[in-house]
């Protein structure tokens, strides 16, 4: 047999029929979970004016679902390696939908806390199963980059898509809904994936070592919630307490892993200098793009005063900025450079966060659109990139193991875009001038949170009132400009960081055999 026969024999081995339906089903899942992350940035002041939480359960309820995932991602894709992706896929799809259902009907702050704590559990089995089947239906390591590249443009556009969404649903119905639209969606990936997603499981897995899983979920949940309390409320004892159980509990957990014959996380692939500059490149894009559009979603309605569908709309150039630079992403690391092309990327995210640091109440729509379409298509090169580097840095036995750092990358990334930056806006706009005369509760209220605010107007004085809101307006606007120019910063520095960490960094070409 010629050479070039046993090259197209082997080409026609290594793809599995269908896979590019597989993928359309894979990147539905991983859509959904991607706009549930910022879906609720315009539907805040509708659920604040229901369930009227405070200013701190407000970025719990913001956040939570993005710390549990980032606490199970990597037990769930090793739970995968373990009894099945595809398996644990499906699963996952069904719990989504029926929790979606509670968070819709949530009638109290604790509650909607809850209810997104639970779906975070659901959606830590779906995240890393969808990377981890792609490592394993793409053989080929061309047709794999753009299979990535089309799932990293679900994943980062689906932040984006988030705000439209949840606009569209607004302008009809009540913010429940927001919730509701998951339902339809999972019952589709669940009867297709079904039919067209092949099963793939470690062969030889090992135990499932839950005091491992236990300590990676309290480890993490323990010290982001530190870091956002501690920036809010400045240090306390409780705090303090936090944050040592967390960083004890991650280093136990490190330690556990490198004397396991079956790790849950193989720590040694972090000695890797390129594996380590991709996952810190991956996380600091997404708390850059997450922060920008939870916050700008409020600031469009609250201060320049749009509908949920104007501002939804305003923030979809982000989406179509990390769907085009996405899909090309891996053919523009080929062409040039792994390290260019994930720096380029970090330093596009931080020219748009560095833009928002001049934003006030008549600042162009133009501007904004400009800004966000810049940081949707760094987000797009940089994200997906490093998910091709991580995810082709493993065997494919253990595809749910490295998928799970580039998902946990993400999830803590958006959740730590949300606290931390949330951190700096809470703290400025607490600040702000009250205008005498005003009752102490109605102060409380205002000063929980600017949909608090807003709400407060309508039982005030016309002047009184509208001194009040011009004042807290003033004051979050202040507070948005801070945290775009710390993260603006953050960003910049990481682009340099990721020009070194990657250098000689470079993505697969052929066939595998």
């Amino acid at each position: 047999m010629t050479s070039t026969a046993q090259r197209v024999t082997k080409e026609q081995e290594g793809r599995h029929p269908g896979r590019w339906l597989a993928l359309a089903v894979l990147v539905l899942a991983v859509l959904l979970v991607a706009v549930d992350a910022t879906v609720l940035g315009l539907a805040t002041p509708f659920l604040s004016e229901d369930l009227k939480p405070s200013g701190t359960q407000l970025l719990w309820i913001g956040d939570v679902y993005s710390f549990v995932i980032a606490g199970l991602l990597v037990s769930m894709g090793s739970l995968g390696d373990r009894i099945g992706r595809k398996k644990l896929l499906l699963t996952g799809a069904v719990a989504f939908g029926a929790v979606s259902v509670l968070n819709a009907y949530a009638t109290t702050p604790e509650m909607m806390i809850l209810a997104r704590a639970l779906l975070g559990v659901a959606g830590a089995t779906l995240m890393p199963s969808t990377l981890a089947l792609i490592r394993n239906i793409f053989h080929d390591p061309k047709e794999r980059s753009v299979a990535v590249g089309i799932w990293g443009a679900a994943a980062s556009a689906g932040a984006a898509v988030g705000p439209l969404v949840g606009g569209t649903l607004l302008n009809h119905f009540w913010w429940g809904s927001v919730f509701l639209i998951n339902l339809p969606v999972m019952a589709v990936l669940v009867l297709v994936g079904i039919k067209l997603l092949p099963e793939s499981r470690d062969p030889h897995p090992g135990p499932w070592d839950l005091l491992s899983v236990v300590l990676s979920l309290v480890g993490m949940v323990a010290v982001v919630y530190a870091v956002k309390e501690a920036a809010v409320h400045g240090f306390r004892w409780d705090i303090a307490v936090a944050a040592v159980v967390g960083v004890v509990g991650l280093i136990w957990f490190a330690r556990r892993q490198l004397t396991l014959k079956s790790p849950l996380l193989d720590m040694r692939l972090f000695q890797h200098r390129g594996f380590s500059g991709a996952v810190l490149a991956d996380l600091l894009t997404i708390l850059g793009l997450a922060g920008l559009v939870f916050f700008l979603s409020q600031f469009l309605q609250l201060v320049q005063m749009r509908s949920p569908l104007g501002a939804g709309l305003i923030e979809l150039p982000a989406a179509l900025g990390a769907v085009g630079t996405g899909l090309v992403a891996g053919l523009v690391a080929r062409r040039t450079s792994v390290r260019l092309t994930v720096s380029a990327g970090l330093a596009a995210v931080g020219l748009a966060l560095a833009a928002c640091t001049a934003l006030d109440a008549h600042t162009p729509v133009v501007l904004m659109c400009v800004a966000l379409f810049l940081g949707g298509a760094g987000a797009g090169l940089a994200f997906t990139v490093t998910a091709d580097v991580i995810l082709s840095s493993v065997p494919k036995e253990q595809a749910g193991a490295a998928s799970a750092v580039s998902e946990t990358a993400y999830e803590l990334g958006s959740a730590l875009g949300i606290a931390l930056l949330g951190s700096v806006v809470t703290g400025i706009y607490r600040g702000f001038t009250v205008p005498e005369g005003v009752p102490a509760q109605a102060v409380t209220a205002a000063q929980d949170s600017l949909g608090g605010a807003v709400e407060v107007v309508n039982q005030l004085p016309a002047e009184q009132g509208a001194k009040l809101l011009a004042s807290a307006q003033a004051s979050f606007t202040t507070g948005f400009e801070t945290a775009a120019g710390v993260a603006a910063a953050v960003l910049f520095a990481t682009a340099v960081a990721a020009w070194f960490m990657l250098k000689g960094q470079r993505l697969e070409d052929g066939l595998e055999h």
